[in-house]
C-alpha cells in the first residue's frame, strides 16, 4: 500500500511573501483548511513543510508555509508536487478507499474469470468509473466500469482484488 499521497501541484506564487498557488489533485480540497505539514518534491530534492495557513480562491489553494516569507524563498519550486503521509491523509468514510490503493489491483468476475488490472479511476460526478485493462492477454482488451453496487461487488486492496459483476452491455463496450 501506498505510504504518500499526491494532494496538490505547485502551480504558481501568489503576491510576494511566499504564498503558493496550488492546482489539488484530491477529491476533497477542503482537507487543506486542516493541513499541518507537507512534502514539497521536486525531481531533484524533498522538503517537509509546515503549513502555516491555507485559503481557496478560484478553484485553487493559497498555502502559506512556516519560515518562508519572501517569494524568492519558493518560487524556484513551481511545478513541485505536495504530499501528504497516509498517517496525515484525510480519514476515509466507511467502505471508502485511498484511489492509490486500488491501483494496481486484480479485476476479476464473480465467477472469477480475469478481466485486467485497475489502471486509472476517473471520477464522473454520479459515480467513479474503474479503468480496466487486461494487458497480459493478446488483443489488451479494456473495460469501463462504473463503481456502482450493482457493478463492483467487492473491494479488497489487502488482497489486491476487486470483484465485479459485468453487467449487460458492458463487455460490448
Amino acid at each position: 500500500m501506498e505510504q504518500f499521497f499526491r494532494i496538490g501541484i505547485f502551480s504558481s506564487t501568489h503576491g510576494i511573501r511566499g504564498e503558493i498557488k496550488v492546482y489539488p489533485t484530491t477529491d476533497s480540497p477542503a482537507r487543506f483548511s486542516r493541513l499541518k505539514k507537507v512534502i514539497l518534491e521536486t525531481p531533484k530534492e524533498k522538503l517537509d513543510l509546515e503549513v502555516e495557513k491555507a485559503r481557496f480562491f478560484k478553484g485553487m489553494v493559497i498555502l502559506k508555509f512556516k519560515g518562508i516569507d519572501n517569494i524568492n524563498d519558493i518560487e524556484r519550486y513551481k511545478g513541485a508536487s505536495l504530499w501528504v503521509s497516509r498517517e496525515d491523509a484525510a480519514p476515509l468514510e466507511e467502505g471508502s478507499f485511498y484511489v492509490a490503493d486500488l491501483l494496481g489491483c486484480r479485476v476479476e468476475t464473480e465467477e472469477g474469470r480475469y478481466l485486467g488490472t485497475l489502471q486509472e479511476v476517473l471520477p464522473t460526478g454520479a459515480n467513479d468509473v474503474f479503468v480496466v485493462k487486461d494487458t497480459e492477454t493478446e488483443g489488451s482488451r479494456e473495460y469501463l466500469l462504473p463503481n456502482i453496487r450493482d457493478c463492483v461487488k467487492r473491494i479488497s486492496p489487502e488482497e489486491g482484488r476487486i470483484v465485479v459483476h459485468l453487467m449487460d452491455g458492458l463487455e460490448d463496450l
